[in-house]
């Protein structure tokens, strides 16, 4: 792994989370780029697939956060 050159420590901390964002934003014209292997495909297919047959949708975000707040 090449050193880095930039001393990050230097940035705020809202400064590095925009640095990230902008980073990961980068990557969007990649995708195209990097194929799935066979086996991602199929993996991505089965789990859509499951999600699907489930008949189970979750519950809302709100909800979730509740039950992980109250312990329960």
């Amino acid at each position: 792994m090449a050193k880095r050159s930039f001393d990050f420590s230097t940035l705020s901390a809202e400064e590095r989370v925009q640095l990230a964002e902008d980073l990961w934003d980068s990557l969007e014209d990649l995708e195209a780029k990097i194929p799935l292997t066979d086996a991602q495909a199929e993996e991505l297919d089965r789990r859509l697939d499951a999600y699907r047959n489930d008949g189970n949708p979750g519950v809302p975000w709100r909800e979730a956060l509740r039950k992980i707040e109250s312990g329960g």
